[in-house]
Order: structure tokens, then sequence, then C-alpha cells
């Protein structure tokens, strides 16, 4: 026993006198101080190597005691050697910095800054480095990220929060609290078209992420932008030519857990007729029954197919370096569901909350398929003279079939104890497909070094959205004892509608440099000319059932066996939705740009003219067949950047700006859709706005950032929607816009990015108040009993505005063993959706917490695996009305111990996706 008592005491002994040290220190840049991501270090003679992380820093765990060789190494820096006593304990910590490389011939050097222009490091120092106060998301970030296209990827920027699509993607970008209208979208510095067939704004869904090198978010402007943004602007910057060949390509595969669980409802979307009666045979044509399709209500209950992602880009440059190609795709074919549960309601009488008049169970089934196809080709002549042309081009294709369940709250057949209920069957199917196509050929000339250059673009745009016989067809039925049967066939509509916009632009730029009082000043003038023209068409049918007594299960199985006769055989072509539009804009700007030690100054004025105008071209008794809107508004801005020192910097703006209406909302239209009518309104007015901003900005390193940021805004005029009574159907509701006096917008935005060796923390906060009082009604009794519509003042934030919002991102990077990975959270805090005429009757959507999750391993042989999920808590999108009826207390879903009123709930369960990349 004694003997093995000293064993262990020597094995013991032999170990502390062996013990190993640790070796821990960081990579920096020698020039700017930044931390070196990615570094190779390497104790010489040893198998010991590693990477730096994503703070620069390295550690070697168990080194022996002893004098090693450290190197360090790292693409266009010099190699560094140093030696280095490893001691068995209290080892000091290690700096080490690295010079640039010029020994490097010119072409290495470019294609090390070429391989950055998708970085973290790039998108902070393009932040520190801004005029403006922006927002950066790389095209790395968004590569490892959870999101799939750019839409779900621009809510990880603070201030920025998105509404969502009937799928549960999101859609559309809301700025600061300022609803999706007052944004515009940018694709390398130059404005596009919206496919929408209402707005100006762009959804977002429709671009592939994997198509940009980097997303800018601009929450201020300069004279030389476009001044119709209150919230800010979006710029898709795509990708570029680098200076070796590069070849990245992707295929994954996944599923939607919706589908998991239930069936997948599909019409034969082959069987469309693009085109309605009245345009394939003429405006006197009587249409028949045979003229309609009947496979769009063939109706089939499947398995949907798993989900196909694939994406491939292939650049390089040529000629020594003055020729750039690249062309890059990308392909997204998926399959979704949603369960929604939506009321009906209505104010009545003098009740104060609306009271639920129906329920509809629905359920949607939706597959997307995504095109983008990117190109860019550019020549640099000399160093004065440099010509690019960039070609893209989105398509998106949506196949949608929502299926309805609506059960009668308001007639005597409702009898919740014994289950019956009058019900109505409703089943939709749209094909609706969206494309976008810009073509733009800049030219950048330097006419006399440092004192003049020219930069002009010429640029040809469209956006189309067709939604070609988008069919409606509708049952009546009868729930007895909890069972429900269809009974009847009501009617089926048709319906065709389309919208295209082209725009053909014109930019130029001059900028003069000369020197003031021994002060370098760059003076800049310019403009831009627009011509945007669009085409607006809506034609719809009627159709009832020849045998109205036909009883389903007897007369008729499916839908495909209904007879049925045309009720307005010419279609509604009389209709305000069929219309041409016109918009020049014609705008001048002129700037300066100057530097004063550590104060940089960016001012000037832009004057903006507009010339907007609409013509119905079969007008059914419109007080305004045509009309116009011209106006010119004068956009002064001022940005000013102070560096408190190298890495800090201290920024102020000021920029009006405005917003203007839409097409489609001074026609003065009357369009029916599902839940209400929409009207438009040819009075309406444009926004003015001023806007202020503060922010201080710390980037401690190429990687970590503090931004701390204030604004306000005065908004004159804001347009916002609001539900109206029909003037002389007062039972009858509308949805149109308007303006509303002035309204104040302010907040706060804290941006924090850390990281510690392979951890990282991305943080944002930001908190919005706004507010606007308006003239809502209520409706009482006089003294004779009759009932009387009376005007009332409420205030109330406005349109879409969280006033607390939030991201949180936890990253893990190994970049020796080739992990990545991420768990990125979105809060949005509860907003109002819908604006009611009257009184304490507004639509607020729940706050919601949006959980995402991705996952990246990379090989040595230039694979990498990955797995994207979304959606991971099952969030569902929450429609409410503050308060409560007590006509609704015993209807179904709407709780018993909550002051709120469930208008709409929408459920879409989690989403998966594995797959391969590639890079050369």
């Amino acid at each position: 026993m004694k003997l093995i008592l000293q064993t262990i005491l020597c094995l013991f002994l032999s170990i502390a006198v062996a013990k190993a040290s640790n070796i821990k220190g960081h990579v920096y840049d020698q020039r700017t101080g930044e931390a070196l991501v990615g570094a190779s270090v390497r104790l010489e003679n040893t198998t010991q190597t590693t990477l730096t992380g994503l703070d620069g820093s390295f550690e070697f765990k168990h080194v022996k005691s002893g004098s090693f060789t450290l190197k360090v190494s790292y693409l266009s820096y010099r190699t560094f050697t140093k030696q280095i006593e490893v001691e068995k304990e209290d080892n000091p910590s290690l700096n080490v910095y690295l010079s640039e490389d010029n020994t490097h011939d010119l072409s290495e050097i470019v294609i090390a800054a070429k391989q950055e222009g998708a970085t973290e490091r790039t998108a902070r120092k393009i932040e520190q480095k801004s005029m403006q106060v922006m927002n950066v998301v790389s095209g790395r970030a968004m590569e490892i990220s959870p999101d799939l296209t750019v839409a779900n990827a621009i809510q990880r920027v603070s201030g920025v929060t998105i509404e969502r699509s009937n799928n549960g993607d999101g859609q559309y970008a809301i700025l600061r609290g300022m609803d999706k209208r007052y944004n515009y979208t940018l694709v390398n510095g130059i404005k596009i078209p919206s496919p929408d067939n209402k707005f100006r704004y762009v959804p977002l869904d429709i671009f592939p992420s994997e198509l940009l090198e980097r997303l800018e978010v601009y929450k201020s402007l300069t004279p030389n932008m476009e001044g119709d943004a209150v919230g800010g602007v979006i710029n898709m910057v795509m990708k570029d030519a680098p200076s070796k060949l590069q070849v990245n390509a992707n295929l994954a595969t996944g599923y939607s857990q919706m589908l998991f669980d239930r069936k997948f409802l599909a019409f034969d979307a082959g069987a469309i007729n693009s085109k309605s009666p009245y345009e394939n045979n003429g405006r006197a044509y009587d249409a028949k029954a045979a003229d309609f399709s009947k496979g769009t209500v063939d109706y089939k209950a499947k398995q949907a197919d798993p989900n196909l992602v694939g994406g491939i880009a292939i650049g390089q440059r040529f000629l020594n370096n003055k020729l750039g190609v690249l062309i890059a795709g990308s392909y997204q074919n998926t399959y979704r569901g949603t369960n929604s549960t939506f009321f009906n309601s209505t104010v009545a009488e003098t009740d104060k909350f609306s009271r639920i008049t129906s329920m509809a169970e629905r359920q949607f089934s939706e597959q997307q398929k995504r095109y983008g196809l990117h190109g860019k080709i550019d020549y640099n002549f000399n160093d004065r003279n440099k010509l690019s042309l960039v070609n893209s081009y989105v398509n998106l294709t949506s196949i949608q079939t929502r299926d309805q369940i609506t059960t009668n709250f308001s007639t005597s057949e409702y009898n919740a104890a014994t289950g019956s209920a009058e019900i109505s069957y409703a089943t939709r199917s749209r094909y609706t497909e969206q494309q976008i196509y810009n073509s733009t050929l800049h030219g950048e000339h330097t006419l006399i070094p440092k004192k003049l250059k020219v930069q002009w673009s010429a640029v040809y745009s469209t956006a189309k959205n067709d939604i070609p016989d988008e069919t409606t067809i509708s049952l009546n039925g009868t729930r007895s004892n909890f069972l429900d049967n269809r009974t009847t066939a009501k009617e089926i509509d048709h319906r065709w509608s389309r919208n295209t916009d082209e725009d053909k632009a014109g930019y130029l730029d001059i900028t003069y440099t000369a020197a003031i009082a021994g002060i370098k000043v760059d003076f800049t003038a310019g403009g831009l000319y627009r011509d945007k023209q669009r085409s607006s068409f809506y034609n719809n049918y009627v159709l009832y059932p020849l045998n109205r007594a036909g009883l389903y299960g007897t007369d008729f199985m499916n839908y495909t066996d209904i007879n049925w006769e045309v009720q307005n055989p010419k279609g509604a072509v009389a209709n305000p939705l069929t219309y041409d539009a016109s918009e020049k804009t014609t705008a001048g700007y002129g700037m300066f740009n100057f530097k004063i030690a550590k104060l940089e100054v960016i001012g000037g004025a832009r004057i903006e003219h507009t010339n907007q105008g609409y013509n119905l071209l079969f007008p059914a008794g419109e007080s305004n067949p045509a009309g116009s809107q011209v106006y010119t508004d004068l956009l002064p801005s001022l940005n000013l950047k102070y560096g408190l020192s190298k890495n800090e910097n201290l920024r102020a703006t000021y920029f009006r700006s405005l917003n203007r209406p839409g097409f489609y909302e001074i026609v003065p239209s009357k369009t029916i859709t599902e839940e209400y009518q929409e009207r438009g309104n040819p009075d309406l007015k444009r926004a003015i706005a001023d806007n202020f901003d503060l922010r201080y900005e710390l980037f401690p390193n190429s990687t970590d950032q503090l931004l701390v940021g204030a604004f306000f805004k005065n908004i004159k005029d804001p347009i916002e929607y609001t539900i109206q009574a029909d003037a002389t159907r007062g039972q009858d509701q509308y949805y149109t816009p308007g303006n509303f006096g002035t309204a104040k917008n302010y907040g706060l935005e804290v941006d924090y990015i850390k990281f510690f060796h392979k951890i990282g923390i991305k943080a944002n906060y930001t908190y919005t108040h706004s507010r606007i009082t308006t003239d809502k009604s209520s409706r009482i009794r006089t003294e004779s009993g009759d009932l009387k519509l009376i005007n009332v003042e409420q205030s109330r934030p406005l349109f879409g505005q969280s006033a607390h919002t939030g991201n949180l991102s936890l990253i893990y990077k190994d970049s020796k063993h080739g992990w990545d990975a991420q768990l990125a959270g979105s809060y949005t805090g509860e907003r109002i959706n819908t604006i009611s005429q009257f009184v304490d009757n507004d639509l607020w959507q729940k706050g919601f917490i949006q959980m995402d999750a991705s996952v990246e391993k990379k090989f040595k042989s230039n694979i990498s695996f990955f797995i994207k999920a979304g959606n991971l808590l099952n969030t569902p999108n929450e429609l409410f009305i503050k308060g409560k009826n007590s006509l609704n207390a015993d209807l179904p879903k709407q709780k018993e111990d909550s002051n709120e009123t469930l208008i709409r709930k929408d459920f879409y369960e989690q989403t998966y996706l594995i797959g391969l990349r590639y890079k050369l």
C-alpha cells in the first residue's frame, strides 16, 4: 500500500513539474489599430496553429515551457515572427501589430480589397466613414444568417421592423416607425419602380439576399439623393467582379412544419387563362361560361414537395484588371402553409367597441418561385475613365390557395350549445407574378485631375404585377350537431388585374474641387429626369349556378361539376381601375463638402418638380375621370460629422423630405376586397417632413461598434389610411387614404456589436414615439331617440409604428475548425395595423418575438454544410382591438379574462433548410 501511495505521489509531482502553460494574445493592424480576424498564428517547429477570433484574439493551450518562434501571417500583410519564452505560469499577453505589405503588386492588393467587399469589416468601415447616418449588413452576415430574402435580412437593422406576408415571411420594411410608404429602394444607388398594384414601396421579399454584396440603410439624406424618404432609404449593393476567379454555389432543400401537419391544397395553375374574355374577343363580346377555365377550381389536397433553393455566382477580372465580369443567379421554390382565424366586426348603434358578426377559419397553401439574375460588366479605360453596365432581374411567382369556412353569428341559426349555425364556404385560387428589371449604364470621368469629375447614369427599369384569373368560389352550408355540410353553390368570381411601370431616367453629377482659404472644398451640382408611365387593367366576371337548388353530394361532388351562367357577360370593363398614369420628375441640386480639422460638412439644397396625373380609360360616372397634381419642393439638408478621435464620431444632420401619393391612391377607384371596400382619394396631398438626427459612434476595432443616436421628425399632412362610412349608405364601410394634420415622431437608437474571440453579440434597441391627432366618429342617441354620428378628436401613434423594437444575435465563429453559428431574435412591439373611423376601434398588432437560427460548417475542400431554421417559437400574427363588447363574450376564441377583442390570428409554424455551399 505504501508503494502505491509513493507511486501516485511521484506521478502527481511529475505532472506538476511538467505543467503546461497557455499563450494568449491579439493581432492588430499597425496603422489603424483594428483587430484582424482570421490571421494565421503558428508556433514554429510544433503542430500548434490557430486563427485569430472575431476580436483578433488567439490562444495556445498546454504549451510546455521553453523557447519558441511565433509566426503570424495575413493576406496583404507582412509576415511577423518573434522569439518568445514560455514560462510555467504568468505568461504576459502578446500584442502583435502587422504592417501592410507594399512589396505586393497592384493586382494582389486589388484582390484583397475585392474579396473584402462583403465582409463585416467592410460594413463597419463604411458606417464609420460615411457622411450620412446609416447602417450596413454585410453579404457575409446575410450568407451565414437564417435569412433567404432581403426582407428578412433587413429586420436585423436597428430601427427597422418588417411587415409579414400571408405566409409569415417578411415583405415590407418599416424604418423608424414610419410606415413602408415613407421609404424608397435603390439598386446600386438607382431607384427602382415597384411591382405593387397599389403603392410605390417595393416588396423586399422579391430579392434573394445571396445576390447582394451588402445591404445599406440610409437614415439621413444628402442633396444628391432623391428627397421622397421620411423614414429612410434602402440600397441593395449587388455583387461585384473580383480580381481573381471566384465561383460561389449553393444548393439546399427543406420543409415547412405546417405541411408536415396538414395537406397542401393546390389547383391547376397551368389551366389559367392569361387574358379575360374581353381582351381576347373585344369589348362588345358577351362572355360564355365556356370561356372560363375550370382548372382554377380543380382542387387537390396533396403532400407538398420539398423546398428547393440554389444559387451560383461566377466572376473575374481580365486584361490586367481593366475588365470585370460577374454573373449571378438564384432560384428558390418553396411551399408554405398558414392557418388563420379572422373575425368580421362592425361598430353598431352606440357600441363603444366592435361587435363580431362572423368568424372565418382559413387555411392558406402557397408555393413561391423566386428567380434572380444579376450581371455586371465594367471596364477601366485608365485612371480617369470608367464605364459599367449592370442588369438585374428578379421574379416572384406566388401560387396560392385560400380555403375558408365562415360561421355567421348574426342569424338565429347560431347556437353554440347545440352546435348549430349558418355557415359558408369560399375557396380562392390566386396566381401572382411580380417582376422587376433594371438596366443601368454608368460612367465616371476625371476631366481635370484633382479638379473636375463627372458621373452619369442612363437607366431603364420596368416593374410588373400580373394576377390573371383570380378565382373565388363560394358555397352555402349548414352546421348541425357540430357537423358541417356543404349545401348549394352560391357564385364564382373570375378577376383579372395587372399593372406595369416603366421608368426612363438620366442622372448627372459634376464635382469641382477648389481651395478656399487653404481648405479643399468639393462643389457638386447635378440632377435627374425621370419619366414614369403606368398602365393598370382590371376586369371581373360574376357567375351564378344554373341549378341554384343543386345539392352538394347529390347534384355535384366536385366544384368542376357545377354548370354556371354569366351574370355580367361584358365584365366590369367600365371601372376606374383601368387607367393610364404618368409621373415626370425633374430635380436639380447644389452641394458642398469640406473638412476643417476634425469637422466634416456636407450641405446644400435640392429642388424637385413633380407632374403626376391619371386618365381613366373607361370611367363609370366618376366626378374626376382625369386628374393631375403639379408641385415643386425645395429640400435643404446639412450633415455634420466631428471626429472625437480616430475611432469616435459625433454626427448631427438635418434634411427636409417629402412623401408622394401613389397612383392607386389618387385614382377615384372603388375596389371590393374580401374584408372591406377600398377607395382612392383624388384630393390626397403629399406629406412634407423636417428630419433631425444626432448620433455618437464608437468603432474600437474593425468588428466592434457602439452607436447611440436620437432622431426627431415633424411631418405635415402625413398620409394615413382609415376606415370610413359611406356618406349615403352609412352601414357600408370603405378603406381610404387621407391627410391628417401634423405628426411628430421621435426616438432613440442603440447599436452594439462586441466579439470575444469565438463568441459575438449583435444587439440593437429602438424606442420610437409619435403622436397624431385626428377626427374620429362616435354614435350617440339624441333626445328623440335617433342615432347621430358625431366627430371626436383622438390622439394615437402613427400607423405601423412600434414603440419598442430590438434585435439580439448570438454568434459563434471558429475559423480554425470552420464553424459559424447564429441564434437571432427580433422583437417588435405592438403597433396599429388598421385605423378605424370610430374612436378606440383601431386594429393593433400584438407585439411578437421572431426567433431564427443557422449553423454552417466549412471543410477544406471548399465545401460548406449549412442548416437554417426559421420561426422557432411559432410566433403568430395577432390583430386585436383594445376593448371588449359584452356581446362578444361567449363567442369562440375570445378570451373571457381579456379586455381585448381578437380580430385575426395567423400561425405559420417552423421552417427548415439544409444544404451545401461551394466556394472556389
